[in-house]
């Protein structure tokens, strides 16, 4: 057997895993098929891919998500620009598997007697923004390819094999003529709106979507857009129960608004306390945001009536939806500072709100001699490159595309949505209408403290102005709230200092010191329970997907209540 072709893949629209390389062809096609037999995979193409043919993957249906191709001596994969699905590879000996989940590659490293190991650069990273940046991955030996670009496997002339190539596909560019008219910019916008949902029901008959409304402008623009396409619309919203700001009325008025049902979806700590662990498992890799599992509460609903849903996602990157006034004003008073560039960087860290420069009250002494050399700066470099773009604007654009939308908020949802066998259709993640925002002056995107200005220009005549003009919030998990009350034995499990300590990770005390407020002075109020779901998020991740049983290691008495514990802390 040679190089001259993949040895053994499986392929479905939504997914693949497969082998390239040298290798006896028996061997390899009987490790695939236990694989198989694991993930459920069912369309075994064997032996080979036609040589120099593209085979494509895609969530949606419509779009292409990531890709491979195969020639005599070389492989490539690359990923759609917006990172909506994930893809993965190691190298054994002489050859490359890869997969579109993590979890596909894992039994592969335990046939060579391996358990998966702990990447403690991708626990850093994680710990920094809530996901693990690319090209790491949690689980050492096994990488992740960075979202826009390409990387290809070449055989030299003794048939070793090459230290990969790579390619970047990110086109984000400031244009060098800026559109300044608010009337052209409208129009334009409205046309292009229209146009990328255009794309995306083009293959739709009389089927009903789902659309997943929040009550906040981009996915009530979603709705409105095919409401007005002509297309049936069911649309599902959260609610979080009395303990939280209720944003379903919003979503209530938008319904309302453009005549389509709603189905109110109840989010509330029982059911998503039932509901953590199929959660994970779906996401395969760790995100530490509170709305995951909500989310797989909405799109389970959703999927007992539709098989097409959409979201918004992609609205807030593309047009400074975001707070950006810190950043800004970060980025003036850096002018007046010989190291303003890193104000700059550490400004921009904070905007995650997670646990960047608190290392030495987080994690055990053997992880920060590990993690030392590493500056999560460098993470951030490529999106905040400054030649791609000279307005500020732009550049934070950017970066938020690159960051918070392709390494989180879109694989994420991409994965809640397989989960439950459901296509998922983000009318936001369209080329066109992406460059065509770098070419927009950053006076229409952010206008006075009016954020997502010439967005809410351009919707005016399809949705309320209470909706269109309302200040934006975050959906309102009550993470703190539910974690000191009906959560609070469970964090006894779930961050149980036993546990903590004999993995060598976290520091054993740091659910409780976090609970109480001592961790930090800017960690407090809802920040709290953020940081509680980040550390409960990944710990689950190591019980459900590495498989890692902690079932005889001593048990904390969370079950003490929280007001005993802040005032006999020395207890602990």
């Amino acid at each position: 057997m040679g190089w001259d072709a993949i040895t053994a893949v499986a392929t479905q629209a939504w997914g693949c895993i497969g082998y390239w390389g040298y290798g006896d062809e028996y061997d390899l096609a009987r490790s695939l098929g236990d694989l198989l037999s694991q993930t459920q995979l069912n369309n075994w193409q064997r032996p080979a891919i036609p040589k120099d043919r593209l085979i494509a993957i895609s969530a949606s249906g419509v779009e292409t998500d990531a890709w491979f191709r195969v020639s005599n001596d070389r492989l490539t994969l690359g990923r759609d620009t917006f990172g909506r699905m994930a893809l993965y590879w190691m190298q054994q000996e002489q050859g490359i598997w890869f997969a579109s989940r993590l979890q596909w590659l894992l039994p592969l490293l335990r046939t060579q007697g391996k358990s998966p190991q702990v990447n403690l650069a991708a626990l850093y990273g994680y710990s920094c923004f809530s996901y693990v940046p690319t090209p790491l991955t949690p689980v050492q030996g096994i990488q992740s390819l960075a979202a826009g670009t390409e990387q290809t496997w070449a055989i030299d002339g003794e048939g070793q094999l090459l230290c990969p190539t790579h390619r970047s596909l990110v086109n984000w560019r400031e244009s060098k003529t800026q559109l300044e008219d608010e009337p052209t910019a409208i129009a334009q916008l409205q046309a292009l709106l229209n146009t990328a949902v255009q794309r995306q029901i083009s293959d739709l008959g009389d089927e009903p979507v789902g659309v997943l409304l929040s009550g906040g402008l981009d996915s009530s623009l979603v709705a409105a857009l095919l409401v007005k396409a002509g297309v049936r619309v069911r649309a599902y919203t959260l609610d979080f129960g009395p303990s939280s700001r209720p944003e379903w009325p919003y979503a209530e008025q938008v319904a309302q608004a453009l005549g389509i049902p709603l189905v109110k979806v109840e989010a509330s700590p029982r059911r998503i306390r039932k509901a953590l662990s199929a959660t994970v498992r779906a996401l395969d890799l760790p995100f530490g945001d509170g709305v995951t599992v909500p989310l797989y509460l909405l799109n389970q609903a959703a999927s007992q009536e539709v098989g097409i849903i959409f979201n918004g996602e992609g609205g807030d990157q593309l047009f400074a939806g975001w707070t950006n006034k810190p950043l800004i004003a970060a980025s003036l008073y850096q002018f007046d500072h010989p190291d303003g560039g890193e104000i700059f960087d550490q400004q921009y860290l904070r905007t995650f709100h997670k646990l960047w420069g608190h290392e030495a009250q987080v994690f055990q002494p053997a992880v920060l001699s590990e993690i030392q050399a590493l500056n999560p700066q460098d993470w951030l470099y490529p999106a905040l490159d400054p030649t791609a773009a000279q307005g500020l604007l732009h550049r934070l654009r950017r970066a938020t595309l690159m960051l918070k939308g392709a390494q989180n908020i879109h694989p994420r949802a991409t994965n809640l949505a397989l989960a439950q066998g459901l296509k998922l259709r983000s009318p936001f993640c369209d080329p066109e209408l992406a460059q065509w925002t770098f070419g927009l002056a950053g006076s229409l995107c952010l206008k006075g403290a009016c954020e997502k200005y010439i967005l809410k220009r351009a919707v005016e005549p399809w949705l309320p102005a209470e909706i269109v003009w309302r200040a934006k919030r975050g959906m309102g998990v009550p993470l703190t709230f539910w974690c000191l009350n009906e959560w609070w034995r469970d964090l006894g499990q779930w961050l149980n200092p036993g546990v903590l300590a004999t993995q060598g990770n976290w520091q054993s005390d740091l659910a409780l010191v976090t609970a109480l407020g001592d961790l930090s002075g800017t960690i407090q109020g809802r920040r709290i329970g953020e940081i509680l779901w980040l550390l409960v998020m990944w710990q689950q991740w190591r019980s459900q997907v590495i498989g890692e049983s902690s079932d005889h290691l001593w048990q904390h008495p969370f079950w003490l209540p929280p007001q005993v514990w802040r005032y006999r802390k020395q207890w602990f």
